[in-house]
Formats: structure tokens, C-alpha cells, sequence
């Protein structure tokens, strides 16, 4: 599977997306770059089958990727894998806003379907 570098090393890469999805699961919406975006999407998905499947293993990998933190995974297991029960994929919404003054980087808005 291809991902984007980021322009940053793998640890601080992995560490970035990790609280990125922390902070969408928590605010269920969060401002960003596009590319950014597109990379946390797929480990929203990713943490939501894991909740969807509800098994010990699912819940112990979503715990190792999200720090440890037990009221992002008690909310992935408990309210968004009954939300998307019936849902095959397709749990975020990018929204385009404008460029960012300094860099010109494009901004989006990152949000969970409801």
C-alpha cells in the first residue's frame, strides 16, 4: 500500500497520524492539510472495523495505535462501530476550504459522517 511521507521521519510520521485520529475521534470534526487528511481517513477506518469486529484482538491493535488511550477505544468500540453498523467504508467527509496564508498548503476540514 502506498502512503505519503509527510516530509517526516517514520516515528514522528506514525506518531502525527495516530494523534490526528485521536483528535477526529474525540471532536468527531478537525481542520488540516488534504494530504493529511487522506492519510488519517484510512486509520479512521481502520480503528472503526477493529470496532466493528468488537474481539480482544481488535481492541488490543486499536489500543497499541491509539496510546493507550482507553476513552478513544472505549468510544470507537461502544458509539461509532454501533453508529456505522450498517456502513461498508466511507466514514469521513473532506471538505475544501482555502490555501493556508504561509505555505500555500490547501486546508480541509475532516469530518465524521453521521
Amino acid at each position: 500500500m502506498a502512503y505519503r511521507k509527510l516530509g517526516r521521519v517514520s516515528k514522528h510520521r506514525k506518531s502525527m497520524l495516530a494523534n490526528l485520529t485521536i483528535d477526529l475521534i474525540n471532536n468527531e470534526k478537525i481542520e488540516t492539510t488534504e494530504t493529511r487528511a487522506k492519510e488519517v481517513r484510512k486509520f479512521l477506518d481502520k480503528m472503526v472495523t477493529y470496532g466493528k469486529k468488537g474481539d480482544l484482538v481488535s481492541r488490543r491493535k486499536a489500543i497499541a495505535f491509539l496510546h493507550n488511550d482507553s476513552e478513544v477505544v472505549k468510544k470507537v468500540f461502544d458509539d461509532l462501530a454501533v453508529r456505522y453498523k450498517d456502513r461498508n467504508g466511507g466514514y469521513t467527509r473532506i471538505l475544501k476550504m482555502t490555501e493556508r496564508k504561509g505555505d500555500d498548503a490547501l486546508m480541509v476540514i475532516l469530518e465524521l459522517v453521521k
